[in-house]
This record gives structure tokens, C-alpha cells and sequence, in this order.
């Protein structure tokens, strides 16, 4: 069943933390997460990485995320984007949430001009969105399987992609620097 009154907005200061509780109970179940997912959020914000980050708002609730960051493909293509985590709460799967953030989001990068944008992922879910594994476009130690493109101007990008160092966030870095 699809909620209705979905509100997508651009994040504010205010949603942080709700943010990232609700990104690690939308992964807390995930066999395929390393469970890092909001620590990803949390450093590409702190890194001023985020392109786009947009909440799902219920009835004043914040329910849903998507995150955009800039890519490097080692070809010099520009204006592409990563895309990840998107996230919904568990209580709210299912009903048409995560899809609007997409939509939303997807609509946005265009506005700006990207030229396309990438994503490791579930392959079954974003295919009806135009993403597909691309020959020759890769993402190191990721399988092909669940490495998706989406170009938005009919060019494909070929050789590594490279998503910003705020997904390689694991919380330890948080440890580290309180421990220091």
C-alpha cells in the first residue's frame, strides 16, 4: 500500500541524527550491508560531498533518505554522480517511498545539469529506473552484477569509477580521532 502525502525536501541541520537512524534501520536487517551505511552519509556530509541529500517526509515524520555525491571516472568524463545509500524506514517499506526519492532525486541531477549517475545496488530494484550494468564501466572490487549507470545525455562513460572517500566511512574514524 502507497502512502500518500509523501513530502521530498532537501535535508536540513535539524535531520541529521534522524537521518542516520533511520539509514541504519533500513539496513539493520540487510544480509548484503556491512551496516556502515550512515557513517557513509555522515562523512560525505562532513566532507561537504553531498550534491543532493533529500528526506521523505510522513506527516511531519522524517521517513526516508537518498544521497548523491560526485564521482571520478578515470576516463575525465565530468558531472557524474554516485548514488547511495537511499534508505527507508523499515515501518515504511514498501509503499512507494523509496521510489519517490529516487524519482525525486534523479529529476533534481538532471536539473543540474548531470550527465548520469552510478550506484552499487540490489539488481532487481534499480532497473525500473533506467539503471543498468554497463560493459566497461567498472567499480573496483565490486561484481558487474550490482554495478548500475544511468547516463542522462546518451553517453556512457568507459573504464573505473571512483565514489568519494566518505564511503569508505566505518565509524572507526570516529573512534580513532576521540581516541587521538
Amino acid at each position: 500500500m502507497e502512502v500518500q502525502h509523501v513530502l521530498i525536501r532537501d535535508e536540513k541541520d535539524t535531520d541529521y541524527r534522524v537521518i542516520s537512524d533511520v539509514t541504519q534501520s533500513a539496513f539493520e536487517t540487510m544480509e548484503f550491508s556491512d551496516h556502515t551505511e550512515h557513517f557513509i552519509t555522515d562523512a560525505l556530509r562532513s566532507a561537504k560531498a553531498l550534491t543532493l541529500s533529500l528526506v521523505a517526509e510522513v506527516d511531519g515524520l522524517v521517513v526516508g533518505h537518498i544521497a548523491f555525491s560526485p564521482v571520478t571516472m578515470s576516463d575525465g568524463t565530468e558531472d557524474w554522480y554516485g548514488l547511495g545509500p537511499v534508505s527507508v524506514h523499515p515501518d515504511f517499506q514498501r509503499r512507494g517511498i523509496g521510489k519517490a526519492l529516487m524519482q525525486e532525486g534523479l529529476s533534481r541531477l538532471r536539473t543540474l545539469k548531470a550527465k548520469g549517475c552510478c550506484l552499487v545496488g540490489h539488481p532487481e530494484y534499480y532497473r525500473q529506473f533506467g539503471f543498468d550494468n554497463v560493459e566497461g564501466l567498472v567499480h573496483e572490487s565490486v561484481p558487474q552484477e550490482v554495478f548500475f549507470a544511468l547516463s542522462f545525455d546518451g553517453n556512457m562513460p568507459q573504464g573505473n569509477v571512483k565514489f568519494h572517500e566518505g564511503f569508505k566511512a566505518n565509524g572507526q574514524q570516529d573512534v580513532a580521532a576521540a581516541d587521538g
